[in-house]
């Protein structure tokens, strides 16, 4: 069963940046819940360089038709000048999760 329900990825670059995103996308119902995982190490290019941060990784879950408002959000409220923001579809879940993701969205 495919559903309209995605999870959204956004690092961070500390704990304080990843609650005060999730905080106003919560109170702004654009997402249902959120999971922040502390310290995790990413390893990337950026500037023609390879370049290591210890980062928040924050997955978000909500619905594919509330993606581009969540993304300005995070654009918004963001310290990177090029913050991930990517987007997985939820293929399934389980009825009464999907049941209250749903109802605690707008």
């Amino acid at each position: 069963m495919k559903t309209p329900y995605i999870v959204v990825l956004v690092t961070t670059a500390n704990r304080e940046e990843a609650e005060k995103i999730l905080d106003i996308l919560l109170e702004a119902r654009l997402v249902a819940c959120g999971n922040i995982l502390s310290e995790v190490a990413s390893v990337f290019r950026w500037a023609g360089k390879i370049e290591k941060a210890e980062e928040c990784l924050v997955l978000l879950k909500s619905r594919k038709d509330l993606f581009e408002r969540i993304a300005e959000v995070v654009k918004k409220l963001h310290s990177y000048e090029v913050p991930e923001i990517i987007a997985f579809e939820i293929a399934d879940g389980s009825e009464a999760y999907l049941n209250w993701l749903e109802n605690s969205l707008k």
